[in-house]
């Protein structure tokens, strides 16, 4: 059994698993049980100057190696190191060493703890050190048009040749040479050094200094497509207030919304963020919920009305009471998915890095083959032609264009995604849904509104509708389901919870409760074989409530639940983006659920479960789908765990504010429409598509330059063409992934 599992306490552990096998859990609900250890020692640094994506995995692998280190994930889209440290007692020198790995094989990186503290500066530093670095790509690239254009003697030419050189690339030259002192040989630097400084051994001095001039232009807008990238997807997903408005006696002061208390005052002016959740006390207006949800309407809030932080207020002034700390936020748990998304690796990302570190090697070790071997065994052949063509099949070699695109792709992906009111917790998941063949729906709150209403009192056997509502009031009256909350709305007087003793909840059947001396029983028509008690079958649909009184029938209560007018088109639209089967699995009657089922289309309906029948379904359904195919498993939150937790994919209709939601699938639908399953699909595949694009022509571009290249027609001006040219394509490419409007 998984270690997640392990962390359970006893009794959620028999409640949620009794008789479940378990495959596979990713839900933050379980993970996070009894697990305060390691989030306690969780640390999180931007690497503020990380550009070079090679670079970020082999951090990620180095720092891995660390003893007392249990994970540790380099995210090259957000230039963030997120170590999970099981040794407590050596905390500090973990980190240490970790930044000193960090520096050994990227020397200008610079450590910042806390996102806050990025901000601004980071492109007012990298603006700074692109000015300096495009003055001294013009006095290179000068001097090689000075030692070009005019006829100077051999032994001035090559020194002029030289300076150029060094203005241009001297730092990648010296950054070679530090990093090959350290052992770190197959690297960028290492590449393009070994290539112009060949080129000069060989005499082709102008064509060494053009190609570092070329290559480091390349890497300069390589550089500011990624930068650029990176602010636009975390722009897109920034829903962070920046301060709150707090109300101190008759003063207003601004401050962060984290020193902000719960029951604290804000005051939320026309066109601010609100800052964080809590209750509106005073005024009207309307809110622009688009950043949690995509939906473009604005939605109206009055006194006493509940918001949630990163929302916009449009027109009136707002005075609210604070109900959450920001910490337990709904924004800050959206805030906290998105950011951690792309440390869970899609498995087209992991294949790419592992490619990458062996695939440079391979090139290098055929490189020196290239220049070798054929001068030896062939008749004519000279080492100078030989040399150069290894040196250009060295420059093409570099896998930067993969390793930095692809991450980039699946973030942004997830990035439009989040921006359609779908949040996607990492690219293993949004790669997943590429294969899903098979969608299981929950009924109440998925399929249906979840907002039951009493429609039917049927007393029997001398009891009167009163007390039957009376019965059942006081039974349900400790009770968080859905039914239990409209018989207490339909009942409307106040309960005496003293007279309510030995209460018991019978999952999957119903409550018992002795309620002023009577033993009263109230739930489905199970409960009632159960107890040996005959009962009225309900004859219109909805859901019957029966209820006993010390073993006696007393009769039932019908309620009645709303399908929602999303769910009729939710079936069309998974068909059209390639599902196979679509399941409905309920606790709810077979008339009810069967009616719910042809109303929506869905193929399959099984009614009556309980939550271990409902897994065992699950489970029979998995021998339906191909090997590679993948189930969805699409419910209302933590009372679905169980499957959720089975189902390759868990999909919550998490609503705007649904804690248990947002924290218990892999992917949560902010605006609980089931038809967002289809439009997260659709995601997955275009950003599939774009991804597969990149890794197609890039392998393709640099395949057919090392053929060109080996045979004699391809040049170093090609080469560098295919290392820093299909990067800067491939980066652009990538940025696709965001646009998801007419998806």
């Amino acid at each position: 059994m998984d270690d997640e599992i392990k962390n359970l306490n006893k009794s959620n552990l028999k409640v949620l698993t009794k008789n479940i096998n378990i495959k596979d859990i990713n839900m933050k609900t379980y993970r996070d049980i009894n697990d305060s250890e390691n989030r306690n020692f969780r640390k999180e640094f931007i690497i503020e100057g990380l550009d070079c994506a090679n670079c970020a995995a082999k951090i990620e692998r180095e720092v891995n190696k660390i003893d007392g280190v249990k994970s540790a994930v380099v995210d090259f889209v957000s230039a963030r190191l997120i170590i999970n440290i099981n040794k407590p007692s050596k905390k500090n020198e973990i980190i240490e060493e970790a930044k000193k790995i960090s520096k050994r094989i990227e020397p200008d990186v610079k450590f910042i703890e806390t996102y806050e503290k990025r901000k601004k500066s980071d492109n007012l530093e990298a603006e700074e050190s692109n000015k300096g670095e495009i003055i001294r790509l013009i006095i290179g690239a000068l001097g090689f048009l000075v030692a070009g254009i005019f006829k100077f003697k051999p032994p001035i030419e090559l020194g002029i040749y030289l300076i150029s050189y060094m203005i241009v690339g001297g730092e990648v030259f010296l950054t070679a040479l530090k990093n090959m002192s350290k052992g770190q040989v197959f690297d960028e630097n290492f590449l393009m050094s070994i290539a112009t400084v060949g080129a000069f051994a060989i005499g082709q001095y102008p064509e060494g200094v053009a190609v570092m001039l070329f290559y480091q232009f390349g890497e300069m807008l390589q550089g500011l497509a990624v930068r650029r990238s990176r602010k636009s997807i975390t722009e897109l997903m920034d829903i962070r207030p920046d301060y709150a408005n707090l109300k101190v006696n008759d003063d207003v002061k601004k401050v962060f919304p984290e020193e902000v208390s719960v029951g604290d005052i804000i005051i939320i002016k026309p066109g601010e963020k609100v800052p964080l959740d809590g209750k509106v006390i005073n005024g009207d207006s309307m809110l622009d919920t688009s950043a949690l949800t995509g939906e473009s309407v604005p939605r109206e809030v009055h006194t006493g009305d509940s918001v949630l932080g990163g929302t916009i207020n449009k027109n009136g002034l707002l005075t609210i009471e604070v109900e959450k700390e920001f910490s337990d936020s709904t924004i800050a748990k959206i805030l906290d998915l998105v950011q951690n998304a792309n440390s869970k690796k899609a498995p087209t990302e992991s294949f790419v890095t592992k490619f990458a570190r062996y695939y440079t090697p391979i090139v290098v070790f055929s490189a020196l083959a290239l220049a070798v071997l054929p001068p030896l065994f062939i008749k004519g052949a000279v080492f100078s032609d030989w040399i150069y063509r290894a040196l250009a099949f060295l420059v093409v070699s570099c896998p930067c264009a993969l390793v930095v695109s692809i991450p980039l792709g699946f973030f942004g992906g997830i990035g439009g995604a989040s921006k359609n009111g779908i949040l996607v917790k990492g690219g293993n998941y949004l790669e997943a849904l590429n294969n899903a063949e098979i969608v299981v729906f929950d009924k109440t709150g998925t399929l249906t509104k979840g907002v039951f209403k009493v429609t039917e009192v049927k007393a029997q056997n001398g009891v009167s509708n009163d007390e039957l509502m009376t019965y059942a009031a006081f039974a349900e009256a400790y009770s968080n389901h859905p039914i239990a909350s409209s018989i207490l709305n339909a009942y409307g007087k106040e309960i005496v919870k003293d007279s309510i003793h030995n209460y018991e909840e019978i999952s999957g059947y119903g409550i018992k409760a002795v309620i002023n001396g009577k033993e009263v029983l109230a739930g489905n028509y199970k409960l009632m074989n159960k107890e040996g008690i005959g009962y009225t079958e309900a004859d219109t649909i909805g859901t019957a409530v029966h209820i006993a009184v010390d073993k006696e029938y007393a009769g039932y209560i019908l309620i009645s639940d709303e399908i929602k007018e999303d769910s009729v088109k939710v079936v069309k639209a998974l068909k059209s983006v390639g599902i196979k089967k679509t399941v409905m699995l309920t606790g709810d009657n077979k008339a009810a659920a069967n009616k719910v089922g042809e109303r929506v289309g869905i193929d399959e309906v099984h009614a009556e479960l309980l939550p271990d029948q409902k897994v065992d379904r699950i489970e029979m359904l998995y021998k339906e789908k191909a090997p590679k195919g993948k189930l969805i498993f699409v419910g209302d939150g933590v009372n679905d765990a169980p499957v959720l937790a089975r189902a390759d994919i868990g999909v919550a209709m998490g609503g705007v504010g649904s804690d248990a939601a947002i924290e218990a699938a892999d992917v949560v639908i902010m605006t609980d429409e089931p038809s967002k399953i289809a439009s997260a699909i659709k995601i997955a595949k275009h950003t599939r598509s774009i991804v597969m694009q990149n890794i197609f022509f890039a392998l393709g571009v640099k395949f057919l330059l090392l053929i060109l290249i080996a045979i004699g027609i391809g040049t170093m001006w090609e080469a560098v063409f295919g290392d820093v040219g299909v990067t800067l394509i491939a980066v652009l490419n990538s940025m696709r992934t965001l646009k998801t409007e007419n998806i």
